[in-house]
């Protein structure tokens, strides 16, 4: 199964590549993520429930990334076992374009491959599943990279309780 979209993203280029190498994001934003540990350079080792059809089945696996040239490119790659259920191997190719207002456009190529039980559930299924799971991660990077949103498209900078808000970004380096 093969799928690739665009999504334009309300950041620059290097905040969105700094988004792609974080543990935390990359948790936020693949669907059914239990735990995330590692790093850009040595990989990430993760724990991912899902359900496909009548399948639901823990996996255990490794995400890398390759090809990396900053800020422009790079490859995630995962593959997970999920026991009986079978496994699951996936890439998805990032291009990251800057675009004349500043913001981002991140181009995606994605291929998955499933095998054991999962493979007997027929293509149509995978295939619905995979691009479910690859828009959800995408729609939930943007997000979580834009950060806090109101409806106007403002977010505000400052919580309820007038404590100052903090985006992803600032989190993750403390600041």
């Amino acid at each position: 199964m093969e799928l690739s979209d665009s999504k334009v993203i309300a950041a620059d280029r290097a905040t969105v590549w700094a988004a792609l190498l974080s543990p935390e994001v990359l948790k936020d934003c693949v669907p059914g993520c239990q735990e995330m540990s590692g790093n850009a350079a040595d990989g990430f080792e993760a724990t991912v429930v899902q359900k496909v059809g009548p399948v639901k089945a823990t996996f255990k696996g490794a995400v890398v990334l390759s090809d990396m040239v900053e800020p422009e490119s790079l490859t995630l790659s995962g593959e997970g076992k999920g026991g009986a259920a079978g496994f699951a191997k996936g890439a998805a190719n990032v291009r990251l374009e800057e675009n004349a207002d500043g913001s981002t456009i991140l181009h995606y190529l994605v291929e998955a491959k499933v095998g054991g039980k999962l493979a007997q559930l027929g293509s149509r299924i995978i295939d619905g599943f995979a691009r479910k799971m690859a828009d959800q991660f995408f729609t939930r990077f943007q997000e979580v990279v834009e950060g806090p949103g109101e409806p106007d498209g403002n977010a505000p900078d400052t919580a309820p309780d007038g404590e100052k808000k903090k985006g992803w970004f600032k989190r993750v380096i403390g600041g």
